[in-house]
């Protein structure tokens, strides 16, 4: 039986000796480009087929050698142990249950390479100054944060880099708020090998990777991994599902990942801007995802608030489909964002300062 599947196995891959260093130096390629450095090192994207595919080349391209030496290796197509280790990867792979790789991957390149300066590996711990820092955001937070809602469900969830309030019904944030500062804008917490993570601070049922499988949508950030490189911690937090909803993939991508960069540039800019966003339901019946029954939003909002000697505000409604168009067209005052989503913003500001802000919607006053 042995000598049957080798002889299958040289038909079926005699080649010449130069094509097996082409073919080897794809795979490590392929491999390389697959594979991040996580907390505990080394491990594969599993949601990543092409990952378990090329590690089976790797199993058999070396066998091609050491079987025309007519050597015996218990790893020949169809042994047992050869069978065993394709179960195991075919059941990685998922390809029973029919899944497909999730949409929207974890890094931030539209082609998919890995920058290696851009593989970090999160501290097990967060420093004292970054500690410090965190502290003080969050007393900043405290004195900015929108008013209770009565009209849904809430529980208030403090992290590193943002606060948010969930909503157990839809399983998505009602809002995520955080304080960007210029400074916070860069720093060597990349996103890279950081996984999305379940929220284990609220009750189940809660959103989980495995309800966005096949769903079509992106695991769509409130509070981006982009504003919080400045601490280990925060660019942990800002991968739980608690700051997630799902998301258009284009818009994810396009005008929504534009107006988190332009915030970037605003937050260099003034110093330091508050930032309040989350999902909008506009109807009274919704699309749902997964076991858990995530909703899918309708839209989105932002509100972006500059203090100083001029305060600011704008606001933004996206609809959550693919689109490119400037950002003036995504513009709204305040007042109509509360009007729309039901909560009240900066309720803590002076009367007559937050009455002028309310109906801000000019974007002249951001350049």
């Amino acid at each position: 039986m042995v000598n049957v599947f080798s002889v299958l196995y040289n038909q079926t891959f005699r080649l010449q000796s130069y094509k097996y260093s082409v073919i080897k130096a794809k795979m490590q390629m392929l491999f390389m480009k697959n594979v991040f450095v996580l907390r505990r090192g080394f491990l594969p994207i599993y949601e990543n087929k092409r990952f378990y595919f090329v590690l089976l080349l790797i199993f058999f391209v070396p066998l091609h050698d050491m079987n025309r030496q007519r050597q015996f290796f218990p790893l020949l197509p169809g042994s047992p142990l050869c069978v065993v280790l394709l179960v195991l990867l075919l059941t990685a792979c998922r390809v029973g249950k029919g899944e497909k790789p999730l949409v929207g991957g974890t890094y931030d390149y539209p082609s998919g390479e890995v920058h290696v300066e851009d593989i970090y590996v999160p501290e097990e711990e967060t420093s004292g100054e970054e500690s410090e820092r965190s502290g003080d955001l969050r007393r900043e937070l405290q004195r900015m944060v929108p008013a209770p809602l009565t009209d849904r469900p809430e529980q208030i969830l403090w992290r590193e880099g943002y606060a948010t309030s969930y909503n157990s019904e839809t399983r998505l944030p009602n809002w995520a708020m955080w304080l960007l500062k210029g400074e916070h804008t860069s720093g060597a917490h990349k996103r890279q090998g950081v996984k999305y993570h379940e929220d284990e601070d609220v009750a189940p049922p809660r959103a989980t990777n495995e309800d966005y499988y096949n769903s079509g949508w992106d695991r769509g950030h409130m509070c981006p991994a982009g504003d919080n490189k400045w601490s280990a911690q925060a660019m942990e937090d800002c991968f739980l599902f608690t700051n997630m909803c799902p998301q258009n993939h284009n818009l994810n991508g396009g005008d929504w990942n534009e107006l988190e960069m332009q915030c970037r540039k605003w937050a260099k800019r003034f110093g330091e801007i508050y930032i309040v966003c989350g999902p909008i339901l506009f109807r009274s019946a919704h699309k749902t995802i997964g076991r858990n029954k995530v909703v899918v939003p309708e839209a989105f909002f932002k509100v972006v608030l500059r203090m100083g000697d001029d305060p600011k505000a704008i606001g933004f409604i996206y609809r959550n489909e693919a689109g490119n168009r400037p950002k003036g067209d995504y513009v709204n005052s305040l007042r109509q964002v509360q009007r729309i989503t039901g909560i009240t913003f900066f309720p803590q500001l002076a009367a007559d300062v937050r009455e002028r802000l309310l109906d801000d919607a000019d974007l002249d006053d951001w350049w």
